[in-house]
């Protein structure tokens, strides 16, 4: 079955939110003993679902609870006679799951799935039953947290049910919504098992189920997670911190007081505001404790302030800098700029004149809710704004709540047919605990993992064309693939023209993400010897000298003197020039201000006055610097021939993170064509700047 044995009692203390609060826990075990032996009127919401329908209503006041009647009469004929592990009656999970959900303000159609979420894996309910009875949408949640089957993938179930129910959330994020609540609601219950078994299935929880809470902004359920985590894989460190948590409570709280300054500075300034202290929970509490050493009262939690408007929360936080001593390196807007997960709050810390620091959130109910709850707050995502909007039926359906992370592991699953590959990399992925947002060329946007390169975003934006991609602009300026990226960076990426174009080998020491590192690593097992080549030794530099030399049109006034241009500076007409008289009689030639100039003069070089012939030509040294591609010689070649320029001499030097230097010595015919000819080598793809020596 797929519930974990119960054990209402097991790590009661890893919820002190809830204790706290003074909520009562419902006794999910005597609800479902009178659900099985009590009489149940058939024309009225059962006893045991009536906590449910009392939660629903109030986030849902107008709800229509018939289907929730009717989902609960089946799912609990289905399971009679079923019991867990622990001896309770099975109903009881799906009321649990259930009722989680429905605490966190979850739609009706979200409940009525959660109620049926285990009848078609371990009873006689099929999903053409569920399809008839409750329509296409719950069907489509229960298939998508239905777990396949052990007998036809082994080993790899676990894996394989990972991704049914990622491809299945994907379409509809009330699959993940589900699968997170029964998560909880085994892991609470999970004192009975081996453990062995308990500390398995933390590991997953710890390692998938507690990011993917995080990254759907469900901190409700991902707080509680990572205590229960804790308490199992962590027993000594937990212990210690129960401990410490426990210690404080026997001690003054300063942060009741601190709380009611805070409302009355509100309140003189006119804002309406609820002010409420939050207690850290276990796992909080044991990181700050870790980072700060020992812990003041203020530590043990942070000052919830709730306000009606987003303009709101800026006036309290006005108010609070004004009044207070704030300590400016807390103060975090995330209403301006949201994380991933949909969270909005305004964070901020303030000195007391007693010596403490209180921590401060700001947030609207409407962001409270989201914080809280996640994408189960936003309820139908394929809702119409509406009641007479229309959709086009072969038109796929958008999720609003579908973020780029998940797109990306929509995307990368499918070039992962391995299971231990996907297990692997889902794991490596979900480890990525921040994402940032750059924006493309054309105006849209990538959410790719924090610490994301060029090369990250070239296969985000443009697939498997991206093995073509030959360099970047970020923020209008040219950089290596391996440039990492940060957030709100403009990203422009340059594809090459020819298609036999790919990656080199060392592209996988900058690759982030799934997808990019995958793909390229496809691609260089297809072409193993592109792959050799890219990872061989650095060539030496390829010259090509021509049999012109000298000093072009450039006149010492010295008679049977040689004259020769300096390669350092390349002059040409009509440059200021200066000549310096060199060993062996030649008189060499720089441009005014050149550094060589300075040099010359400093060690006593003889000058000698030079000009320029009435004629023409002229000879320059030029430098082309350029992403690595094929034929890129040829072109640049072509393109000088073009402007019937002379190549006296060109050095190819090897290329450095696919960036590629040239330096061409010319023989132009005229020098006022100099600028066209630099223009035409900047026009050939793949070269980013041409420059004189």
């Amino acid at each position: 079955m797929s519930a974990e044995a119960t054990n209402p009692e097991a790590h009661p203390e890893a919820r002190p939110e809830l204790r706290r609060r003074g909520r009562t826990r419902l006794d999910l075990r005597r609800l479902g003993r009178a659900a099985l032996l009590g009489p149940t009127s058939r024309d009225r919401l059962p006893d045991a679902i009536g906590h449910v329908a009392e939660a629903h209503r109030a986030h849902h006041p107008d709800a229509d609870l018939s289907i929730l009647r009717r989902a609960y009469l089946l799912a609990e004929t289905s399971h009679r006679g079923q019991m867990r592990k622990s001896g309770e009656p099975y109903i009881t999970h799906p009321l649990a799951v259930t009722l989680i959900l429905a605490e966190l303000g979850a739609e009706t159609t979200t409940l009525t799935a959660s109620l049926l979420h285990d009848t078609v894996e371990d009873t006689d309910v099929t999903l053409d039953q569920v399809r008839a009875e409750f329509g296409d949408e719950v069907c489509f949640i229960v298939d998508g947290v239905t777990k396949v089957e052990k007998i036809d993938y082994g080993a790899a179930a676990e894996p394989e049910t990972f991704r049914k129910m990622l491809v299945a959330t994907g379409n509809d994020v009330r699959v993940m919504s589900i699968k997170l609540a029964d998560r909880l609601h085994n892991m609470r219950t999970l004192g009975v098992m081996r453990p062995e078994k308990q500390a398995r299935i933390a590991k997953v929880t710890r390692d998938v189920l507690i990011p993917l809470a995080e990254r759907l902004g469900v901190q409700a359920l991902k707080t509680e997670l990572e205590d229960l985590v804790f308490a199992i894989l962590h027993p000594e460190e937990y212990e210690s911190t129960r401990a410490l948590i426990a210690a404080h409570a026997g001690e003054r709280d300063p942060l009741p007081a601190i709380a009611d300054s805070v409302r009355g500075v509100l309140r003189d300034a006119g804002i309406a505001a609820e002010v409420e202290v939050r207690p850290r929970h276990f796992v909080s509490v044991h990181r700050i404790s870790r980072t700060r050493g020992e812990l003041r009262g203020s530590d043990f939690g942070r000052i919830l302030v709730l306000v009606g408007e987003n303009a709101d929360c800026y006036a309290v936080l006005g108010e609070l800098h004004t009044c207070f001593t704030p300590v400016v390196s807390e103060f975090k807007d995330f209403i301006a700029t949201p994380k991933f997960n949909l969270y909005q709050s305004l964070h901020t810390a303030f000195a007391t004149p007693e010596g403490y620091v209180a921590e401060v959130i700001v947030r609207t109910r409407q962001m409270h809710r989201v914080a809280e709850a996640g994408v189960v707050a936003l309820g139908n995502p394929y809702a119409t704004a509406t009641p007479d909007a229309t959709t086009d039926p072969d038109e796929e359906r958008v999720d609003p709540t579908r973020p780029g992370w998940l797109s990306r592991l929509l995307d990368w699953q499918q070039s992962a047919p391995d299971p231990d590959t996907f297990w692997t990399v889902l794991r490596a992925e979900l480890a990525q605990d921040r994402e940032i947002t750059v924006f493309r060329a054309d105006g849209g946007t990538l959410g790719l993992p924090a610490g994301a390169s060029c090369i990250d975003a070239a296969y985000a934006q443009h697939g498997e064309a991206a093995h073509g991609c030959i360099g970047a602009r970020v923020n209008g300026r040219l950089t290596s693939l391996s440039s990492s990226l940060s957030d709100g960076d403009t990203v422009q990426l340059l594809l090459a023209q020819d298609a036999s174009s790919g990656p080199a080998a060392e592209w996988l020491d900058h690759a982030r993400t799934p997808a990019a590192r995958i793909a390229i690593s496809s691609w260089l097992e297809s072409h193993p010897d592109r792959a050799m080549a890219t990872t061989s030794a650095a060539r030496a530099p390829l010259s090509v000298v021509g049999a012109r030399g000298g000093g072009g049109n450039a006149v010492a006034d010295l008679p049977d003197a040689t004259v020769r241009l300096a390669g350092c500076c390349t002059p040409v007409p009509p440059d200021a020039v200066a000549g310096f008289l060199v060993r062996g009689g030649a008189v060499t030639v720089h441009r005014i201000h050149c550094a060589a100039v300075a040099q010359m003069r400093a060690v006593g070089r003889t000058s000698v006055a030079v000009h320029w012939r009435a004629t023409a030509d002229c000879r320059v040294t030029l430098l082309a610097e350029s992403f690595g591609r094929p034929h890129l010689l040829a072109d640049l070649t072509e393109a000088i021939a073009r402007e019937g320029v002379e190549v006296v001499s060109a050095t190819v030097e090897p290329p450095v993170e696919q960036r590629v230097r040239h330096s061409y010595t010319l023989q132009l015919p005229d020098a006022a064509g100099l600028p066209a000819l630099m223009r035409a080598m900047r026009d050939v793809p793949g070269v980013y700047d041409v420059s004189r020596v």
